[in-house]
This record gives C-alpha cells, sequence and structure tokens, in this order.
C-alpha cells in the first residue's frame, strides 16, 4: 500500500504533499538497534561512508576531506614502494575493513600486512595487521589519538603511525608488550622512521605538503 509516509510526494488521495524534515525512519527500521548488530550484520552493510564497528554498535566515521586523503594516498603510495621493492607484503588504503578483535572492526587509513599474514581473512576483511597509519581528523581527534591507540595495541598490531596534520607532527608508536611507546615524534624537516621496518623513512615536509 502506498502512503503519504513511504512517499512523501504523494498523499493517500493523490495530491502534492509539502516535504518535511523528518527522518526516513521505515527505512532505519530495517537495521538492528545499536548494541544489537552482530558481525554478520555489519559486515552485510553496504554505505558509501566509512563506518566501524564496535561491541554490537556501528559506528559511522565523518567523510574524509581532500587534505586527508591526499595524506592517505601519499602514504600508501610511499609505503607501497618501499613494500614492492623489498617483498615484504602488501599494502592497502582505507576503506578495508581490519578485524582486530572479536566484536571489534576498524577501518585504518592505511595498513600494511607481512607476506605472512596478508592472506589472513577473508575478501571483505583482514584479520589484524602488522603497521596501521591513521591521519586525524581535527572533528574526530580522540578517536584516533586515544580509543584507537588502546584498540590496536591491545590487539597486538606491532607499529602504529599517528599522523597529525593539525599539530604538523607524526608520531610512530612501538608495541612494548600490550600498551605502545613512542619510538619517534617527527617535525617538518624530520623523516619519520619505522621500528618494524628497517630502512623505511618518510619526509615529513612532504607528507604535509602533498595536499
Amino acid at each position: 500500500m502506498t502512503t503519504g509516509t513511504l512517499t512523501p510526494n504523494n498523499t493517500a488521495n493523490g495530491s502534492e504533499a509539502a516535504p518535511t524534515s523528518e527522518p526516513a525512519w521505515d527505512i532505519a527500521r530495517i537495521f538492528p538497534n545499536q548494541g544489537q548488530w552482530s558481525e554478520d550484520d555489519y559486515l552485510a552493510l553496504e554505505t558509501n561512508h566509512l563506518v566501524e564497528y564496535s561491541n554490537g554498535n556501528i559506528e559511522v566515521l565523518p567523510m574524509p576531506t581532500k587534505t586527508h586523503q591526499a595524506i592517505v594516498f601519499f602514504l600508501a603510495r610511499v609505503l607501497f614502494w618501499f613494500v614492492d621493492l623489498h617483498k615484504l607484503g602488501r599494502v592497502f588504503p582505507a576503506p578495508l575493513r581490519v578485524k582486530i578483535f572479536n566484536g571489534k572492526f576498524r577501518e585504518p587509513d592505511v595498513i600494511f600486512l607481512k607476506t605472512a599474514n596478508a592472506e589472513k581473512g577473508t575478501e571483505e576483511y583482514c584479520i589484524g595487521a602488522d603497521l596501521v597509519m591513521e591521519v586525524v581528523s581535527d572533528d574526530y581527534r580522540k578517536h584516533d589519538l586515544e580509543t584507537k591507540r588502546f584498540e590496536y595495541a591491545r590487539s597486538g598490531i606491532p607499529e602504529y603511525w599517528i599522523v597529525d596534520p593539525m599539530l604538523q607532527q607524526i608520531t610512530v608508536l612501538k608495541l612494548a608488550a600490550d600498551t605502545y611507546e613512542p619510538e619517534g615524534v617527527y617535525q617538518p624537516g624530520d623523516h619519520a622512521r619505522s621500528a618494524l621496518l628497517p630502512g623505511f623513512a618518510v619526509d615529513v615536509t612532504a607528507v604535509f605538503a602533498a595536499t
């Protein structure tokens, strides 16, 4: 049955209906309530937004800016060239889901997987990672600086790069037991260096000039 609720441009008697600002609740009700999403529900979700999964909840991330994406693709290219040259594994830019532990999927901006780990997971997602990079979003800073730092350490990812355009700073974190310790904090004029990948370094000035 066609109703004014489901087809807002037509009323039940066929006359034009005024547009409303009411959300499309009938569409929203198709999906599970927050706290009740399963991993299968999340993996079946198709959207052009970045969406992460945390303990039965979905988290819709801010849409990336041009500056954010320019930095991501610069880092992904540089890392890919190094990894490909030395035949070390695979590099992927976002969006690609990574299951970091049960009940938790994240979408790091850049992912490196050693050859031995590159085939873990499925076509839809990776299981874990060896190195991840996140470009900090100005309106979502705590997510990258605190939440993901804790979660990536808990999952055992050996190295985490936090790339902060606002501070013009790259922090390279190395896993020590179950927490991260700074390998180095780098500013323009420096080269940010990996502990996991000897010989891999990135010109910080070039990173933030990539925009």
